[in-house]
């Protein structure tokens, strides 16, 4: 190691170790993220470097060493049903007992955190061991009790929870206590099937988004489509953000391709992106995927070792990669010349421009085959940004301070939607309004499903909870933060991504019986 870089080390190192708004976890965190990117990084070739070191494409920070994989998503049913021996946790009796056994696991699924990003459908993995001797009132104590529990132990926005799409008193009961405590941990989704899911749940739903801002609700016919079949029925989970992923796997990396630098990089014509560019940044993509999972394969040992794999809550051969994307908004405007306020989102040109793009990579992803991966092929994902993305729209959103209507909003990303099997992750950002309202947010819910959005996702304004990508920080907390730093890992992430993306400029909308675009022209 060169002195100065080895001197950069040092300071960072003792920055870390001295600064006073860092609890010693997160501080122990930082030290050994620092340690890792000391290491080499996997090899890869002078054009993928250089691809990395622009910002063209992103490996998301997750580390030169690869040690663990980025989302895991443990079948904690089967490990309710056999117990765990490296645990020495017998299978639960009892709705205690099964608490209990669920929060002794958490603390041992890794992610690219160190905290788990899935812990489960809970309302299916504790519904067996509810009785009529469990009141509504005592049911909801240990719900309650269990909440405060995750959030204080396990303190990081990106664990998620689902419930649905079958209605149970346990997932009444965790949208009552998640509106009672408006706590940013866990994340919730409810998974939403309109032959099993009844309107009073998805209300129930609708009414804590205008409160808390949660839950995500996501189209779970749409979803099961596409991971459930008569051979493999187990399916899948919605992990940290708006992740898709194989149930009893996950995801070994998450690579994204900065599609605004893209078109910069291209002549200016779309002919040359598409044609060019876009299959030459993807094969710099998976080059860099293909490292990442050699190392964490063949190298770090994490599938030989994890007792999550030797008791069977995992297989090696339900990961798979995540093909990522951001920027599409900005790459579209780049190349048709257009501002804002007149492209994506705005016009039929800037529309048919996006689907092309999207379809291109897409086929891309479809057509490539990927090693150690589900099915042998990564899946596309329309990554939802990150705090450090300056001037770049996240995924495929209208950017922010530009959104149109609800239903223009709805017209422009709605066709994206089927293309992206890992997930993507539109906002709707809504007035404050329609707390008095919700049933039209329902309605505007379903409707969409109903024509194929993926997920569905609302941040309505001047809440204490604000969504910032998928996960939400409070905006206490945000004040706080320099002052007395956050016991909340995610939340200086929440006050970078304000700082430097723009998320206080999303422009609310009154949900009306606003015209689309495409039928002014």
């Amino acid at each position: 190691m060169e002195r100065q870089e080895e001197e950069l080390f040092h300071k960072a190192f003792r920055g870390i170790a001295n600064d006073p708004n860092l609890n010693f976890t997160q501080k122990s965190r930082y030290l050994a993220l620092q340690a890792d990117d000391m290491l080499p990084y996997p090899e890869l070739d002078v054009q993928a470097k250089g691809a990395m070191e622009s910002g063209l494409i992103c490996d998301m920070f997750e580390g030169h060493a690869p040690f663990k994989p980025r989302y895991v998503m443990p079948d904690y049913q089967k490990a309710i049903i056999q117990g765990s021996e490296w645990l020495e946790l017998a299978p639960p009796e009892d709705l205690d007992e099964a608490i209990n056994f669920l929060l002794i696991l958490f603390h041992h699924v890794p992610s690219v955190t160190n905290i788990p990003v899935f812990i489960g459908r809970l309302d299916q993995l504790l519904s067996p061991f509810i009785d009529d001797s469990i009141t509504d009132k005592l049911l909801h104590k240990k719900i309650r009790l269990m909440w405060q529990m995750i959030d204080r132990t396990l303190p990081d926005a990106f664990l998620h929870v689902n419930i649905g799409p079958e209605d149970s008193r346990i997932a009444r009961t965790i949208l009552a206590v998640d509106r009672e405590l408006k706590q940013v941990v866990p994340n919730l989704t409810l998974r939403f099937d309109p032959s099993v899911t009844p309107d009073s749940l998805l209300q129930m739903a609708v009414e804590n988004i205008s409160l808390c801002n949660k839950p995500h609700i996501v189209n779970e016919v749409m979803n099961a489509a596409e991971f459930v079949t008569p051979e493999d029925p187990r399916g899948f989970g919605i992990a940290s953000c708006y992740n898709s992923l194989p149930l009893g796997g996950g995801a070994h990396t998450l690579v994204r391709i900065n599609l605004k630098k893209a078109a910069e990089s291209s002549d200016g014509s779309v002919e040359n992106f598409i044609e060019r560019v876009l299959p030459e940044v993807s094969g710099l993509t998976y080059q860099i995927i293909r490292a990442r999972i050699d190392y964490l394969v063949n190298q770090s040992n994490f599938y030989q070792s994890s007792f999550l794999v030797k008791e069977g809550l995992i297989e090696q051969n339900r990961f798979t990669a995540m093909f990522g994307i951001f920027g599409l908004a900005d790459a579209v405007n780049l190349l048709l010349k257009r501002k804002p306020d007149e492209g994506y989102g705005y016009c039929e040109q800037a529309q048919d421009l996006a689907l092309e793009i999207v379809k291109t990579l897409s086929d891309i992803v479809k057509s490539t085959e990927l090693e150690h991966c589900w099915n042998n092929r990564a899946l596309f994902h329309a990554q939802s940004g990150i705090s450090l993305d300056n001037d770049v729209s996240p995924a495929c959103r209208i950017p922010y301070g530009y959104e149109p209507g609800t239903l223009q909003h709805l017209q422009t990303v709605l066709p994206l939607h089927k293309y992206f099997t890992a997930g993507i992750s539109d906002i709707f950002p809504i007035d404050e309004t329609i707390e008095k309202n919700p049933l039209a947010l329902m309605a505007i819910c379903k409707g969409a499903f109903q024509k194929g959005l993926r997920m569905f996702t609302a941040n309505v304004a001047n809440n204490e909870l604000v969504r910032v990508t998928g996960y939400m920080v409070r905006c206490s907390d945000i004040k706080k933060l320099k002052e007395e730093g956050s016991r909340l890992n995610t939340t200086a992430f929440g006050s970078e991504a304000m700082d430097n993306c723009g998320i206080n400029s999303r422009n609310a909308q009154i949900i009306t019986d606003d015209i689309p675009w495409s039928k002014r022209q």
